[in-house]
C-alpha cells in the first residue's frame, strides 16, 4: 500500500515562493473588517511609508496592488508609457523574456538587446544604444535585476552610470521581484523610476501582492499620459485611481487584508533584523551554496562570478543528465522542492533558492537534499562534499554582520 503520509515538513527552496516565518503566518489569520472604517488607516498609512525602505527609497510612491509580479510589471509599463514608445531591454534569461513579451503585446516597441543566458544586462551595450538615439525616441530602459532562470544579478548602479553618461532621459525600469527584500536595492540613488517586487519572495508572504515604487520622475510620466489619445488602456492598474483613494490610507477597491496584515508583520521582520543584516545573510548563504558546488566538481549557470545571484543558484548537471529527474527524485524521496530550468536551460540546471526566511541550518538541508538525489540519479559526487564545503564556510562566516 502506498503511503498517505509523508512525515516531516516539505522543505521548499525553489527561488519563490518562499517560506514564510510562523509569525507572519499568525498575522494573516484575521477576520475580515469593513476597509473603509475610520480605523483602517492605521494599518495602511504606515505601509505605503515603510514599503519605501526595502527599495531604498524616500521620494518614492508605493503602489500596493492584488497581483502577481507579472501584475505589477504591467502596471508600471501601462500608466507611464504610450502606445508604440519605443522601450530599450536586455534579453538574458526567462523572465527578462516574459517582461519583454508583455511590453511587445502591450503595444510598445521594443528594441532587444539578446545577451548570453548565464550573463545581465551590458551597460555599455545600453549606453551605445541611447547614445544613437539622437531623437531620444527610447522612452524607457528595462532591466531585471535578479534572472532567477539563471542565477544571474545584472549590475543596476552601472546601468544608471551608462544612462547618464549618454546624457539621455530614458526611464529606468527595475524588476525586483526575487531581489526586493534579499538583496541591496537603492531606487533613490540608482535613480530607479519604476520598481517593482512580488510579494512571494524577499517579503516573505504568500504571493498575490505586488508592490511598485515609483519615483518622482516616474508619476510625472505617468501623469503626462491623462487624455492621450494613445495611452495603454488600463483599468484595475490604473495609478490615478490609487492616488486618489491612497493618501488618505483606502483603496478604490476591495483590499486583499490579509496580506497587507501579512506585509506588516514581514516588514517589521526585515527592519528588527536590519536591512543591511538581510543582505549580508544572503550573501553569506549564496557564497556557501556556491562553495557547495564547486565541492561537487559542478558549475552554477552564471557565467563569471560577477554575475553571480545570492537569492538563487543554478547548478548545470552535467552532459547527458536529464536536470528534471533530480529535481522529481529530490520532491519524491526526499520531500525537497528545488527549481526547474527554464526554457534554454530546462533540462540542463536545476536550482537552489536561498532566498527569504532562512538560516545556516535550513541551507545545508537543501545542499544535503541536492546531493543525495544527484548521487541517487548516477551523478558521481563525493558523499558529503557539498555539505562539507558549505557547513565550514558558514562556521567562518556569520550570518549577521553585528
Amino acid at each position: 500500500m502506498a503511503a498517505t503520509r509523508r512525515p516531516g515538513r516539505n522543505h521548499l527552496f525553489v527561488p519563490g515562493p518562499t517560506n514564510i516565518p510562523d509569525r507572519v503566518l499568525r498575522a494573516m489569520m484575521v477576520q475580515s473588517e469593513d476597509h473603509r472604517s475610520v480605523d483602517f488607516p492605521s494599518l495602511t498609512k504606515p505601509l505605503f511609508e515603510d514599503s519605501k525602505k526595502v527599495f531604498g527609497s524616500t521620494d518614492g510612491t508605493i503602489f500596493l496592488f492584488p497581483s502577481s509580479g507579472t501584475g505589477i510589471w504591467e502596471s508600471a509599463l501601462c500608466n507611464t508609457l504610450a502606445r508604440g514608445d519605443k522601450v530599450l531591454s536586455s534579453r538574458f534569461g526567462q523572465f527578462s523574456h516574459l517582461w519583454i513579451d508583455m511590453a511587445q503585446r502591450l503595444g510598445l516597441d521594443v528594441i532587444v538587446q539578446e545577451e548570453a543566458w548565464g550573463t545581465g544586462a551590458n551597460p555599455q551595450r545600453i549606453e551605445e544604444a541611447l547614445r544613437a538615439d539622437t531623437n531620444h525616441e527610447i522612452k524607457a530602459v528595462m532591466v531585471v535585476h535578479n534572472e532567477t532562470a539563471t542565477g544571474v544579478t545584472s549590475d543596476i548602479g552601472a546601468v544608471r552610470k551608462a544612462i547618464d553618461a549618454a546624457g539621455h532621459p530614458a526611464l529606468l525600469f527595475v524588476d525586483g521581484v526575487s531581489s526586493i527584500g534579499s538583496l541591496p536595492f537603492y531606487a533613490d540613488e540608482w535613480k530607479v523610476d519604476a520598481a517593482i517586487a512580488g510579494s512571494q519572495k524577499g517579503l516573505m508572504l504568500p504571493a498575490g501582492l505586488g508592490v511598485a515604487c515609483i519615483s518622482p520622475k516616474g508619476m510625472q510620466a505617468a501623469e503626462s499620459q491623462a487624455g492621450k489619445n494613445d495611452r495603454l488602456a488600463k483599468v484595475y492598474f490604473d495609478y490615478a485611481d490609487q492616488r486618489k483613494a491612497n493618501p488618505t490610507g483606502y483603496f478604490p477597491y476591495t483590499p486583499p487584508l490579509p496580506l497587507l496584515y501579512g506585509l506588516r508583520e514581514a516588514l517589521d521582520c526585515l527592519f528588527e533584523e536590519g536591512l543591511e543584516n538581510v543582505y549580508h545573510r544572503h550573501a553569506v548563504l549564496g557564497e556557501a551554496t556556491r562553495q557547495a558546488v564547486a565541492a561537487w566538481g559542478l558549475k552554477t549557470c552564471a557565467k563569471e562570478p560577477k554575475w553571480n545571484s545570492d537569492t538563487v543558484t543554478a547548478i548545470v548537471v552535467p552532459e547527458g543528465v536529464d536536470a528534471a529527474k533530480i529535481i522529481k527524485h529530490a520532491y519524491v524521496r526526499y520531500n525537497l522542492a528545488l527549481g526547474a530550468g527554464l526554457s534554454e536551460v530546462a533540462g540542463k540546471v536545476f536550482r537552489i533558492g536561498h532566498v527569504g526566511d532562512l538560516n545556516e541550518l535550513s541551507l545545508l538541508g537543501a545542499i544535503a537534499g541536492a546531493e543525495m538525489s544527484m548521487l541517487d540519479n548516477g551523478i558521481k559526487v563525493t558523499p558529503g562534499s557539498g555539505v562539507a564545503a558549505a557547513s565550514s564556510y558558514l562556521r567562518e562566516n556569520r550570518l549577521s554582520k553585528a
